[in-house]
């Protein structure tokens, strides 16, 4: 019989391997597994497929599965005696937003990367018209010069997160942006009407592999910062920069010290958000 393997029963492990007050209750995470494999399944799964690829018993997938259905959350196909998930899941993530969870899995790898490079290091999503920061080491790095940082957004045309972002996005999602600020009459979205120096700027940064600011921001004119993208399924999720002060070092000394460990923890962060799918082995996949 075929093993899954999935992030439940990794958390699950892990507990069992702590002192907890109370013990795991068993007949849910093996609910929320079969809710996991039946998203993998798109056309529905059967009670015998679902016990093949879960190791549960048929009879133990069958009743979790009508207890499921009785709750709203599946539903069993009279044509095929399948069983499929309805609109009612999607009220479980709901309050759960990409940038929640992508600073969830990239807090303590901010942590590590704190002690290599010393440097205070942001990460950011896109929020509309502006990057905000959503974790960040500011708090914790000895060389840092803000320390409320987390919910500050950063413009789109002026920072090395912003640059990267829309170097990096899909030209369906960067290009609406653009054209959005292109309409605002304020200085600082002055690039998003320069096409030809914008579409430059962004060729640099794809070719370089990171985005740049250089006291390019007004605001904060006396910083310097590179970025790289994190990024999910094809889509750039948020940006990981490291932010220092302009006189300490130019972009291409900042690059050359710090750029390895930039893309390597942006790479962990990519590769924590793939664990989150369940993965499973089977011949025919």
């Amino acid at each position: 019989m075929h093993t899954v393997v999935s992030t439940l029963e990794l958390s699950g492990n892990m507990k069992n391997n702590e002192t907890t007050e109370y013990k795991t209750v068993r007949g849910l995470t093996r609910g929320l597994l079969l809710l996991n494999l039946l998203n993998k399944f798109d056309g529905g799964a059967s009670t015998a497929t679902l016990a093949e690829f879960s190791g549960l018993h048929r009879t133990t997938v069958r009743r979790l599965l009508e207890t499921l259905q009785d709750e709203g959350y599946v539903r069993r196909s009279l044509s095929d005696d399948s069983f499929r998930l309805t609109m009612k899941v999607r009220q479980l993530s709901e309050g759960f937003r990409d940038e929640h969870w992508i600073s969830a899995l990239a807090t303590p790898l901010l942590g590590e990367l704190l002690r290599e490079v010393i440097w205070p290091t942001d990460l950011t999503t896109l929020d509309v018209d502006a990057m905000v920061v959503r974790e960040t080491t500011h708090r914790f790095s000895r060389l840092s010069f803000h320390r409320a940082m987390v919910g500050r957004r950063l413009p789109l045309l002026l920072t090395a997160s912003g640059i990267t972002w829309l170097a990096f996005s899909a030209e369906h999602d960067r290009q609406p942006i653009i054209d959005m600020l292109a309409g605002r009459p304020e200085p600082e979205y002055q690039l998003a009407r320069e096409p030809e120096k914008l579409a430059s700027i962004l060729e640099r940064t794809r070719h370089n592999g990171y985005g740049e600011n250089f006291g390019g921001w007004q605001q904060e004119e006396k910083i310097a910062s590179i970025a790289v993208p994190v990024r999910s399924q094809g889509r750039v999720m948020g940006c990981l920069n490291l932010v220092y002060i302009a006189k300490a070092m130019t972009i291409e000394q900042a690059a050359t010290k710090h750029l390895g460990a930039l893309q390597r923890v942006a790479k962990q962060i990519e590769e924590r958000m793939e664990e989150q799918e369940i993965i499973y082995e089977h011949p025919s996949l």
